[in-house]
């Protein structure tokens, strides 16, 4: 893989680190700023709404854009706007903040997509994307647990300075490591990917990763004040459990990342069924610590495998909208990073308690599942037996 790809994986980790480290500040933001719980959860779901209206927009807005300056552009605004988070007393103030960082993420991260699938041949582009979003795993593993020790450690605040003083690297690499390359294409060129993108195939593709995404927000979210009230975990391993989160979910690309590319459907089929059946359980026996703690890796594995695999598949079922179909994969999986929040934040709401979230998410993953069962007997209609519904070389 070439080092210019691991070079935007380290801005991805940047971003990634914001985007997750919530999951571990929201109660101290609720306290801070003087909010409930489900409005400090309600963070994450404006970043997930920013990524899904920016990604498309963003993609289109820096079609004509040399990628390197595009690249350069969106990290920089979404480091200005950390520092404004950082400083801020008023949560309006930061839920702007919030939204406007993740436009600038979505913009990134879709031109990172077609910049990474770029530099490797055709048929290694499930290896690229796991690259790519070994970024957002070690996020997971290393900067979203620092994000809570330091919030435990100052507070929240130090946190969001500390994601904007760990863009700067990437921001000053950037411009000596990823090639310029010229703008992709004209008005013609757009209007190409935009017909593109009826394909039914990358249509489903995105809906099921809006539902496996959806599913892990939603219990992801709400995992520091489970394991802490539910499972009896002292505050201080909050971290640690964040971290084993994460480390399922680096493990779970990088094993899926070598297996996509030639089986999709044992990683797809075989990955969504174990997943469903896991929340279910979580939902069950959150209760044990020990089992807690297995099943936080467990599902991390599980979620990411998953979900870094249906990405892959969109962008082969997209090859004629090389970056919009990336944009739209960033999209549709943000739905999902926003729809899950929100429905976990729902159940907690009405009184059914911190283990609705994971059955929530089991239920999620089952309507994937369904839906990708249906959506292949038609295809099978249409044109034949074939080995899963998104494989596609």
């Amino acid at each position: 893989m070439p080092f210019a790809l691991y070079l935007l994986g380290l801005a991805v980790f940047a971003q990634g680190t914001s985007e997750f480290m919530l999951a571990g500040l929201g109660p101290d933001i609720a306290r801070d700023l003087d909010v409930s719980l489900p409005a400090a959860g309600a963070l994450t779901s404006a970043f997930a709404v920013g990524m899904v209206l920016g990604a498309p927009l963003t993609a289109l807005l820096s079609v004509r854009w040399p990628r390197r300056f595009a690249l350069l552009v969106f990290l920089a605004v979404f480091l200005l706007v950390h520092v404004v988070g950082a400083v801020t007393d008023s949560f309006a103030v930061l839920l702007v903040s919030r939204v406007v960082g993740a436009l600038a993420n979505a913009g990134f991260l879709a031109v990172a997509l077609v910049t990474a699938v770029g530099m490797v041949p055709p048929d290694a582009k499930g290896r690229a994307t796991s690259v790519l979003l070994g970024g957002v795993t070690l996020a997971c593993v290393v900067g979203v647990p620092a994000g809570a020790w330091i919030g435990q450690l100052r507070d929240w605040r130090a946190a969001f300075w500390a994601v904007a003083l760990l863009a700067v690297p990437a921001l000053a690499a950037v411009p000596y490591s990823v090639p310029g390359g010229r703008p992709r294409y004209g008005r013609v060129g757009v209007r190409r990917e935009l017909r593109a993108l009826r394909s039914g195939r990358l249509l489903l593709t995105l809906f099921l990763g809006a539902l496996v995404n959806g599913a892990t927000f939603c219990t992801f979210t709400y995992l520091a004040p489970l394991a802490t009230r539910i499972g009896g975990v002292a505050e201080a391993w909050v971290p640690a459990v964040l971290a084993l989160f994460g480390l399922g979910s680096f493990v779970g690309v990088a094993v899926g990342g070598r297996i996509v590319d030639v089986r999709p459907g044992s990683v797809l089929v075989g990955g969504g069924v174990v997943l469903c059946g896991g929340w279910a359980l979580f939902a069950v026996v959150a209760g044990n610590p020990a089992v807690l703690f297995v099943l936080v890796f467990v599902q991390g594995a599980l979620s990411f495998g998953v979900g870094s695999a249906l990405i892959s598949q969109a962008l082969y079922a997209g090859e004629g909208a090389p970056t919009l179909a990336g944009a739209c994969a960033t999209a549709a999986f943000n739905v999902g990073a926003a729809m899950g929040p929100w429905a976990g934040g729902a159940t907690i709401g009405v009184g059914w308690g911190l283990r609705s979230p994971s059955a929530v998410s089991a239920l999620l993953v089952l309507i994937a599942l369904v839906s990708a069962g249906a959506g292949r007997r038609v295809w099978q209609r249409q044109r034949g037996p074939v080995a899963t519904l998104v494989e596609v070389k």
